[in-house]
């Protein structure tokens, strides 16, 4: 019986030139090199916005929060390293400070009446101009988003002639039926609700155009469906439309609620905190502190208790508002 042996096969030769096809190694290199070259690029391309942040954001705040710790004033502003470190005292003062607390308790007032009055005219004005408004609905759109990109100047000398109370609109229009206006701006008992009313007026259309937004996300089966089943409108905007719209009521309520919680131009502009402080709030009296009376460090303390009140009613407002949402 005789036995033969095979010759080995023989491998395969690896083909090259422009149509061969890269070994399993050089592809994934390459694969590692083109991730590599993005993420540069990305870099590359942000770091212009990174250097002006860290310039113009970053380095400000960290530096406004050293400058709380000290009494730095006009004094330091040639040698900032000169100022005094005092520890807590700038937010111990605070707490005995009567102005600031008046500011404090006028800011939390413009907040709790002016949020909700913003908040449930820009639904109704989003709901009218979604559904109710058929002709001209344009020109409502533009009507009530244009004092969101009006200067406040402008928006100010408009409500200075309406509610001055010798020669205003209001004024005239009450001695047509015999009868005197108020001074809304000398008032303590008026100056703080006519800024709410102006700032709900010039606010409206920002929540309006979000509100839009989220009811024309709303699909129109899901209405159809309810009106089928004989649902009313006020059930179908019960029941339907505001379950839809949590989403954009928590972020609308949010975004309002800081705002307002930062009020400055509409005193500042309007009433200069007056009268008597009935108008002051906490960026007007960091304003003053900072840049009236030079107490830098003063004022920085009252921007972080004003951070730290901001980021507690936010979460505050995300945790109560978010379950709701899902």
């Amino acid at each position: 019986m005789s036995t033969t042996t095979e010759p080995a096969a023989e491998a395969a030769p690896v083909k090259t030139g422009p149509g061969a096809h890269p070994p399993p190694g050089g592809r994934n290199r390459g694969k590692r090199e083109t991730v590599a070259v993005q993420h540069m690029a990305g870099w590359l391309f942000s770091t212009p916005f990174l250097v002006l942040f860290a310039v113009f954001m970053a380095l400000p705040i960290v530096a406004t929060l050293a400058m709380s710790f000290t009494d730095f004033g006009l004094r330091n502003v040639t040698d900032p390293f000169s100022a005094e470190f005092i520890g807590f005292e700038n937010y111990t003062k605070l707490l005995d400070d009567e102005k600031f607390l008046k500011a404090l308790f006028n800011t939390a007032y413009f907040v709790v009446v002016g949020v909700p009055l913003t908040v449930g005219l820009g639904l109704f004005v989003a709901v009218l101009l979604n559904n109710g408004i058929d002709r001209a609905r344009t020109f409502f759109r533009v009507g009530f988003y244009a004092p969101v990109v009006t200067s406040i100047v402008a928006i100010a000398v408009v409500w200075r002639f309406v509610l001055d109370p010798a020669d205003g609109l209001i004024a005239g229009l009450a001695s047509e039926v015999g009868l005197t206006s108020p001074d809304f701006l000398g008032s303590e008992a008026l100056a703080m609700p006519s800024l709410i009313v102006m700032a709900v007026w010039r606010n409206l259309g920002t929540v309006m155009v979000l509100f839009i937004a989220g009811l024309q996300a709303i699909p129109p089966d899901v209405r159809e469906a309810a009106r089928l089943d004989g649902a009313s409108t006020w059930q179908e905007f019960r029941r339907i439309t505001v379950p839809l719209l949590r989403p954009t009521m928590l972020y609308t309520t949010v975004i309002t609620t800081i705002g307002y919680l930062n009020v400055f131009e509409e005193p500042f502009v309007m009433t200069q905190g007056g009268p008597s402080d009935s108008t002051l709030t906490v960026s007007l009296s960091m304003y003053r502190e900072g840049f009236n009376f030079f107490h830098m460090g003063y004022a920085s303390a009252m921007a972080y208790v004003l951070f730290v009140v901001i980021m507690a009613i936010t979460v505050l407002q995300l945790r109560l508002l978010k379950d709701n949402t899902k």
